[in-house]
């Protein structure tokens, strides 16, 4: 369950956003300057809102009038962002173990180094350097990176909007298998509607800063 009731202000933009979740997988969609990377920012408390509750699972992450505010190591969130922020001057597998030994509160135990990499299909990656790989790889290491800090909830900020339309179909059952085998709740920024109809149970539809309808996605492979 994921539970949000925020107000941000940020210069001339306020965004507003109250949702219930406890869908497996959920879409923030709409154009940009939305908010949908802002709602990505505060729910792994890179952005203070000015008022409102963050919850996952029950777990209270942010709550103004209870005067509770986590930081974001506090908070077990694993957050891939759009330019992935992977280290360069390690390897795949340094990279791949910071997550599992990044600065933290004590979190739930991640999935096995080799679980991960069996997933993403990474192997033949383990002792490149990150200069050496492609975009698509780049993602896929920076998505085991986070899998491997044991989250209670992953937020991927569009992060196939850098790779073309056939790289991204190949990288998307990669995101599926995450969000199917390891059960892990996933927040999805998208402006792709074919990658949410793959990928979301529920799309939260943003415009100016406010939610505007919360759609339920039957898939047909269900």
């Amino acid at each position: 369950m994921i539970d949000v009731d925020i107000e941000l202000v940020q210069g001339t933009f306020t965004l507003t956003a109250q949702f219930e979740l406890k869908a497996r997988a959920a879409a923030l969609f709409g154009p940009s300057g939305s908010g949908k990377t802002t709602i990505l920012d505060t729910i792994a408390g890179l952005r203070v809102p000015r008022r409102g509750t963050i919850a996952v699972d029950g777990r209270v992450l942010y709550a103004s009038e209870r005067g509770i505010s986590l930081a974001p190591h506090q908070r077990h969130i694993g957050y891939v962002p759009q330019d992935v922020a992977l280290f360069p001057h390690m390897n795949v597998r340094r990279n791949l173990l910071y997550g599992r030994h990044a600065p933290s509160t004590p979190a739930p135990e991640g999935p096995r180094l080799d679980r991960v990499v069996e997933m993403l299909e990474i192997s033949t990656l383990i002792d490149r350097r990150i200069t050496d790989l492609s975009g698509g790889e780049r993602q896929r290491v920076a998505l085991g990176r986070a899998l491997m800090s044991g989250p209670s909830l992953l937020l991927l900020d569009e992060p196939l909007a850098a790779v073309d339309v056939p790289l991204r179909r190949r990288i998307l059952p990669y995101l599926q298998r995450v969000r199917d085998e390891l059960r892990i709740p996933i927040v999805y920024v998208s402006h792709d509607r074919e990658e949410v109809d793959a990928l979301a149970d529920a799309v939260i539809h943003l415009e100016a800063g406010c939610v505007t309808r919360i759609e339920q996605v039957q898939r047909l492979t269900e």
